[in-house]
Parts: structure tokens; C-alpha cells; sequence
């Protein structure tokens, strides 16, 4: 069996994510495009009955980092997700998916936008292979809620880091 992973053919592992990526909001100084990467996983543990996949910035300047896109209930033989299914509407995700509000407050996946002139930042995609078939939430839940239940849950989980920055 393949080993847990995940990768995008849109840009390599620690390589730079493009413009397309970036958030598209004035009031952060960015008009990107807010286009989630394709995404692609393999080698999910066999005892894992779904998935759920969360993008973090750790060097966001905030003291606990930036929640950027939190996606619950993934169906367990999901093995890859299109460019722009992290839009509002989910409707690129698979039946059941769950997005909820990321750190900007808006549902789905919230781009790029480190602050101008900053270090490149670390952009952490992770898939989670979870014991649950699905979590308890709805679009109500916070997205700390989803993950701690995230990793109460988990089984094991994979990572694909892309970097970012703004001069």
C-alpha cells in the first residue's frame, strides 16, 4: 500500500502558489482569483471511513495563525478534488461535504493574502482519514469546533505545503 499523501499538480511541494490562488478582497489589499488548488491524495488507511481536508497558515501574524478552508464529511474513496471546489456554494465538492466559515468569515476557501511585504508564508494543505463516517455538524459549527472533531477523529493525515508572499 502507497503511503498517505497528498500533492497539486497546479504547484510543487514548499514552490509558490500563483495569483489564481489569492484571495480576491480589497479591504486585504489582494484581487487574486480565490480558486482552490486541485488537490489529489492516496494511500488512505484502509480503517478510515471519510476525510477531511484543512488549509493553514502558520506565520499568519495573528498569535495562533489563519484558518484559510475547513472541509468535513468527505466521502472515504474521494481521491481528489477539482480546481474551485473550495467556492461558497460546494457545489464542486462531493455529495455530503461540509465546508465551514474559515478565519475571514466566509464559507469555503478563503485564498491567500499574507501581509504585503512579509516573509513568504507556509500554506498547509492536510487531508485527515477519520474513524467517524461522518461528523455531527452542521454550517452553524465554527471551524475550531470542526477541528477538534477533526482530530478527535483522526486516524492519520497527510500534508502539502505551497508558500506565498506579497511584495
Amino acid at each position: 500500500m502507497a503511503d498517505f499523501r497528498i500533492w497539486s499538480d497546479e504547484f510543487a511541494a514548499n514552490g509558490y502558489l500563483t495569483k489564481t490562488h489569492e484571495f480576491d478582497q480589497q479591504a486585504f489589499g489582494v484581487d487574486g482569483k480565490n480558486l482552490s488548488p486541485a488537490l489529489q491524495w492516496e494511500g488512505v488507511p484502509p480503517d478510515a471511513r471519510s476525510l477531511a481536508l484543512t488549509l493553514y497558515d502558520p506565520d499568519a501574524p495573528t498569535g495562533s495563525g489563519f484558518w484559510h478552508w475547513i472541509v468535513v464529511n468527505i466521502p472515504v474513496e474521494t481521491r481528489s478534488l477539482p480546481q474551485n471546489a473550495g467556492k461558497a456554494d460546494g457545489s464542486l465538492l462531493p455529495a455530503g461535504a461540509l465546508q465551514l466559515r474559515n478565519d475571514y468569515g466566509t464559507v469555503g476557501y478563503g485564498g491567500t493574502a499574507p501581509p504585503r511585504g512579509d516573509k513568504p508564508h507556509r500554506f498547509i494543505f492536510r487531508i485527515h482519514a477519520l474513524s467517524a463516517d461522518h461528523l455531527s455538524l452542521d454550517a452553524s459549527a465554527t471551524n475550531a469546533v470542526a477541528r477538534f472533531m477533526t482530530h478527535l477523529n483522526e486516524l492519520d493525515s497527510a500534508t502539502y505545503t505551497g508558500l506565498y508572499q506579497l511584495k
